[in-house]
C-alpha cells in the first residue's frame, strides 16, 4: 500500500497554525481533509504539495502528483487544449484527445476561458492535473466557488476519476456533505490538530448521505469542527 506519512509536523506564521500532526495516509483512497476556513487544512495540503516550507517534521511522500487548485487559474490567452498541455505541448497533445473525454470537454479544444462557464474551467483544471498522469491529486477546495449542481456534478466526476482511473486523492473542503459524499476517509482539522479521523466503508456510488445513518456521522462531525 502506497503511503503518505506524516511526523511531527509543525507550522507557524504569526501563530500556530498547525502544531506536532502525525499521519499515515493510503494514497490509493480519497482522504478529504475538512474543516473552519484558517483551521490549517490548506497549510498541511502546501506542506505536502512542496508549496510552503514546514518548520519542523517529516513528510514522506513519493507518489507522482498534481495539484488542483481553488480558482482554475487558466491563462485566458490560451485556448482550451493549450491550457491543458501548456508545460509541454509536443510531449502531451498526444494524450489531450484521452484527456478532453474524461473531463467531458470534447469539441471545446480551442476555446478560451471566457467561453467558458465556471464548471468548465474547473475541468480544464483537472484535465491539466491528469496530463501528467499523477498517481495522486492534491485538491485545494476546488468546487468551493460553485454553484449547488455544478458542484454536485464535478463531485461525480471525481468518483469516476478515482473509480476508473484509480488515482487516489487529498481534497480540502470545509463543506460536510461534500466530504460524506467522495471520501473513503475524513479528518477533522481544528486548531491546527486531527480533532476527528472517521474511515467511511460503504462505497461511494451505494451512499445515501442523507439517511439516518450519515445524519448521525455529520453530526458527530459538526461537533469536532
Amino acid at each position: 500500500m502506497n503511503k503518505l506519512i506524516i511526523k511531527n509536523l509543525t507550522k507557524s506564521y504569526a501563530k500556530s497554525v498547525l502544531n506536532d500532526v502525525s499521519l499515515e495516509i493510503d494514497t490509493s483512497k480519497i482522504t478529504v481533509l475538512l474543516g473552519k476556513s484558517g483551521c490549517g487544512k490548506t497549510t498541511l495540503l502546501r506542506l505536502i504539495a512542496g508549496l510552503d516550507t514546514k518548520d519542523e517534521g517529516e513528510i514522506s511522500f513519493g507518489a507522482r502528483y498534481s495539484m488542483v487548485f481553488q480558482e482554475p487559474r487558466l491563462f485566458p490567452w490560451l485556448t482550451v487544449g493549450q491550457n491543458i498541455c501548456f508545460e509541454n505541448p509536443k510531449k502531451m497533445s498526444d494524450r489531450l484527445p484521452e484527456i478532453l473525454k474524461l473531463i467531458q470537454l470534447e469539441g471545446y479544444q480551442s476555446y478560451y476561458p471566457k467561453q467558458l462557464s465556471g464548471g468548465m474551467k474547473q475541468r480544464v483544471a483537472i484535465g491539466r492535473a491528469l496530463i501528467h498522469q499523477p498517481e495522486y491529486i492534491l485538491m485545494d477546495e476546488p468546487f468551493s466557488a460553485l454553484d449547488y449542481f455544478t458542484r454536485l456534478d464535478l463531485q461525480q466526476k471525481i468518483l469516476e476519476l478515482y473509480h476508473q482511473q484509480h488515482i487516489g486523492m487529498l481534497f480540502v473542503t470545509h463543506n460536510v456533505e461534500e466530504a460524506l459524499h467522495i471520501a473513503n476517509r475524513i479528518l477533522v482539522i481544528q486548531n491546527g490538530k486531527i480533532n476527528f479521523d472517521i474511515t467511511l466503508d460503504e462505497e461511494q456510488q451505494q451512499r445515501n448521505i442523507y439517511t439516518e445513518t450519515y445524519h448521525q456521522i455529520r453530526n458527530e462531525i459538526l461537533e469536532k469542527i
